[in-house]
């Protein structure tokens, strides 16, 4: 996929600072680890979310945490290209809204759980289930208000 689908995505660390070596080192395609993904919805939209159902999603600022366990270019880069399959939960969800960054946590384990935890604390649950059929967590998006500060 090359890391060219990446380029003019902000990338952040995990306490909010802008990290400019993560957006200027390119991720190689065996690189493993989670991720999230920070999108802005401009408007109130219902959106159907694959089998999962339609949900109305308000305006405003989310963030979607998943794993790559075999790449995390890839995935990275497939959810936020334009052209694709429709696959994911978030693939539809981005359709509608517009991916502003992403922040690449780089593991052999799968840590999505607990990077998703931190943002429930701080967010609500708008789609229970969405990306989140192989864990316990309630959702894996999470809406964080239409004018978001998180601490």
């Amino acid at each position: 996929m090359g890391g060219e689908i990446l380029q003019g995505f902000k990338c952040y660390d995990l306490d909010g600072v802008f990290r400019k070596d993560f957006v200027s080192f390119p991720l190689v395609q065996t690189v493993k680890g989670s991720y999230c993904i920070a999108a802005f919805l401009p408007e109130d939209t219902d959106i159907e979310i694959a089998k999962l159902g339609t949900f109305s999603f308000p305006r405003g600022m989310y963030v979607y945490t998943g794993s790559a366990l075999s790449s995390l270019e890839g995935r990275i880069g497939r959810h936020i290209g334009k052209k694709k399959k429709m696959k994911w939960h978030i693939d539809f969800f981005l359709e509608e809204a517009e991916a502003l960054g992403f922040i690449p946590i780089i593991s052999s384990k799968r840590e999505e759980c607990s990077i998703n935890s931190k943002f429930l604390e701080e967010g609500e649950v708008l789609a229970k289930g969405f990306g989140s059929s192989d864990c316990r967590c309630p959702s894996h998006l999470v809406y964080l208000g239409d004018q978001p500060h998180l601490e």
